[in-house]
């Protein structure tokens, strides 16, 4: 940048009136891929993702319950031994829906523990940016000039020693 670039972007800050810092101060044609202009925040409610994550849960378990056919291998096993071709059929048929079931289950399994994953991380994510933040806030108040009114020195500094006079 410029040092005349930086000159007019303070001078237009200061008709602005806003000189103290601005995050996220783009203006929304700078950022046309950014969402909603209203919106655009990320939120995330711990208690949604816990119950995506339950009900992957409760899936999961009425899968292994209510899904799990193994009567079908022992008549596939039953009617091979008995010469049927019938019976190699509903095994490979059987092998089938055992590999899918097992493949929906690791699915559900895989959201159930992703969501609880994913909450504790933008808890963890939360708190890095808040402290970040309020450390940034510190500094910025550090650099405030606002120690006194226009016109008037710091009183930190003292009074300038008099020069005497001979």
């Amino acid at each position: 940048m410029a040092w005349d670039e930086w000159e007019q972007l303070k001078t237009s800050a200061a008709e602005k009136g806003s000189t103290q810092m601005q995050l996220n101060g783009l203006p929304p044609e700078d950022r046309p891929n950014a969402g909603s202009p209203t919106g655009g925040f990320l939120k995330v409610d711990q208690q949604d993702l816990a119950a995506i994550g339950d009900e992957a849960f409760k899936l999961y378990n009425r899968l292994w319950t209510e899904a799990r056919v193994t009567s079908t291998d022992t008549a596939g096993t039953n009617l091979t031994s008995q010469g049927f071709d019938l019976g190699s059929a509903l095994s490979h048929v059987s092998l089938r829906w055992d590999k899918q079931l097992a493949s929906l289950m690791d699915a559900c399994a895989l959201i159930s523990n992703h969501m609880e994953f994913t909450g504790k991380t933008h808890q963890g994510d939360e708190i890095f940016i808040e402290r970040h933040v309020s450390s940034i806030q510190a500094l910025d108040a550090g650099f405030d000039e606002d120690w006194a009114k226009k016109g008037e020195k710091n009183p930190i500094y003292g009074e300038k020693p008099k020069k005497d006079k001979d």
